[in-house]
């Protein structure tokens, strides 16, 4: 597993296996790309400082419901 960021972009790459990439599938700002078996290789996730700051804001809007 390998991360890189590139502050230039805002792009965050997200290396989860070393194995050959056939195809790719974007949804909305995050595009996955894929073995021919489907499974997952790299996860680019665009505009990744919005994409990360709106994830913790979700995160700890769940956190709080669940304490409460």
């Amino acid at each position: 597993m390998k991360l890189k960021y590139s502050p230039a972009e805002d792009i965050l790459l997200y290396e989860v296996s070393s194995e050959p990439i056939d195809y790719a599938q974007e949804s909305g700002s995050v595009i996955v790309h894929f073995t021919k078996e489907g499974r997952p290789v790299l996860l680019e996730i665009m505009d990744a400082s919005k994409f990360l700051a709106a994830t913790a804001k979700a995160r700890a809007k769940a956190t709080k419901k669940l304490g409460s």
